[in-house]
């Protein structure tokens, strides 16, 4: 079992949901977020994701992407990132994913992104622009560095696209929980839970839910759904309006707090996160031997598809 694995299953038996805090990586530098996600973990979040920044974010909107613009000015890539990782592991025992484009990784070389990651503490990677019928090549690098590959499904997915996403994804899955250039939304969508109960039908895998979550009450109605809630934008935000500030940490640990809060009381509702058993053709539990050696590479750069969403690009991240 992954860390991811093993996170989910201690919170599953303690009767709490995930919460997932997200930053982008080196903004408003890399030391900083050293800081800021040892900060978010001391608050109470069980996963971190880390945005890598890419000159080209198609899927982020206005917040994520001025925070990108923000770390690529102040020097940050990929492999500064990784190290970055590198070094927080001595404090964060948290799992750590990264929330990134494929062309950084493509050219990172496959292999050598994958095991660089995983020497590095990484646990899962999210590759926003790479569907996953072209996703063979990282998956298998990714599996072999003992990397969980998470999909991305969105509103749009088809019944049958939904059904590959459930099987391919590890560690998670990720349910888009909308479309459309979005931030921290007063409302969630309508249709988030019956999304979430078709998904339900066919794994047992985790599901976290993320983009448009902002506040502890949105978080206490995903969390009643799901087995995680995504948190992203308010965040970045957060570091935006604060940067500089001596409370910048402590101010993301509090609001951390607040957040995870909703998460640690007992799920209700219809759509709590007890859920049905899987019918026949589904992707079953992400429990998995440990990876061995090997895997086949690939370069190949991907077509311009959504990942994962089975219809058109998500247009915000988180």
């Amino acid at each position: 079992m992954s860390r991811l694995d093993d996170t989910f299953a201690a919170l599953r038996r303690r009767g709490e949901r995930a919460l997932v805090a997200y930053f982008t990586a080196g903004d408003p530098s890399l030391d900083e977020t050293r800081r800021l996600v040892a900060a978010a973990a001391r608050g109470g979040a069980d996963l971190v994701e880390l945005g890598v920044p890419f000159s080209d974010p198609l899927a982020d909107g206005p917040v994520i992407q001025r925070a990108g613009a923000r770390a690529l000015a102040a020097g940050t890539t990929l492999p500064r990132v990784l190290e970055t990782v590198a070094t927080l592991r001595a404090d964060v025992g948290v799992p750590l994913a990264l929330f990134t484009y494929y062309n950084p990784v493509l050219a990172f070389g496959l292999k050598a992104f994958a095991r660089t990651a995983a020497d590095a503490g990484v646990d899962g990677v999210l590759v926003v622009d790479l569907p996953p019928e072209e996703a063979d090549p990282l998956a298998a690098e990714a599996r072999a560095a003992g990397l969980d590959l998470v999909h991305l499904v969105a509103p749009t997915s088809t019944p049958a696209r939904v059904r590959l996403i459930a099987r391919r994804s590890r560690g998670f899955i990720y349910v888009v929980s909308l479309t459309g250039v979005t931030g921290e939304r007063h409302e969630l969508p309508p249709g988030l839970g019956a999304q979430i109960r078709t998904l339900r039908l066919v794994t047992t895998k985790p599901v976290c839910v993320g983009f448009g979550i902002a506040r502890p009450d949105q978080v206490r109605a995903v969390g009643r759904l799901a087995d995680g809630v995504v948190v992203g934008s308010a965040l970045v935000r957060l570091v935006e309006e604060r940067a500089g500030a001596p409370t910048l940490a402590a101010d993301v640990e509090r609001f951390v707090a607040e957040l995870k809060a909703p998460l640690r009381e007992p799920p209700g509702g219809s759509g709590e996160s007890h859920r049905p058993r899987p019918q026949p053709g589904g992707s079953g539990e992400s429990h998995r031997p440990r990876p061995q050696p090997g895997g086949a590479g690939g370069s190949r750069r991907p077509r311009p598809q959504p990942g994962g969403s089975g219809g058109g690009r998500p247009t915000q991240n988180k």
